[in-house]
């Protein structure tokens, strides 16, 4: 996800990304400010501007890192060779966490307002985001095809059709400023609805 090729890499550069989080984690995209990521940092204005020309391209490079992280420790954490019930939720919860995450929304409502003008920039999100998450689910599905566990002759529509039912309303009332960050006893009612009728459709029937 390299979102601008002015981005310069040096000896205190993690320092700068680490202090970054810390304060987009706190204040959000807009509320940051480079004086305050530069204290975090532990380093200049000058120094921070050297790396980052420009506050969108640090905040999609924090979101990069981020996406990394998540994508990474899902798919080692989740045991695929375990019934599909349990691999789907466990798939659900690590998309619920990141898309209600303030760093998820963050980098959403980013991506979204800078699309016109960056769209290489919103095309990386994808790529390192919900292309990531497509593209395991797609992997799964063989598997679970070839183990007989699941029926499905369209792995690409079935992939786009999980991520929407674990997306719900939940992230746009979070977007729009009209939600609250769902409660564990909400985000179970949201993975069991949407594992139960994802396997409605695709899975293996009962003798």
């Amino acid at each position: 996800m390299n979102v601008d090729p002015g981005i310069k890499r040096g000896r205190k550069f993690d320092a700068v990304l680490a202090g970054a989080r810390d304060i987009f984690l706190r204040d959000g995209f807009e509320g940051a400010s480079v004086d305050e990521i530069a204290r975090a940092a532990k380093v200049s204005k000058a120094t921070l501007y050297n790396y980052f020309p420009d506050k969108r391209f640090l905040f999609l490079e924090v979101a990069r890192s981020e996406i990394s992280a998540v994508a990474g420790n899902a798919m080692e954490a989740i045991d695929r060779t375990k019934p599909p019930a349990h691999v789907l939720a466990a798939a659900a919860r690590t998309i619920i966490g990141f898309n209600t995450s303030p760093m998820g929304l963050g980098i959403y409502r980013l991506c979204v307002a800078e699309a016109d003008r960056f769209p290489d920039m919103a095309r990386s999100f994808y790529e390192a985001g919900p292309l990531v998450a497509r593209t395991a689910l797609l992997e799964y599905f063989d598997e679970a095809i070839s183990r007989g566990e699941l029926l499905i002759a369209d792995k690409p529509l079935a992939a786009d059709q999980f991520l929407e039912l674990c997306r719900t309303d939940v992230q746009l009332q979070l977007l729009l400023g009209v939600g609250k960050t769902p409660d564990p006893a909400r985000i179970d009612r949201i993975v069991s609805g949407a594992v139960e009728l994802f396997l409605a459709r695709y899975g293996k029937p009962r003798d």
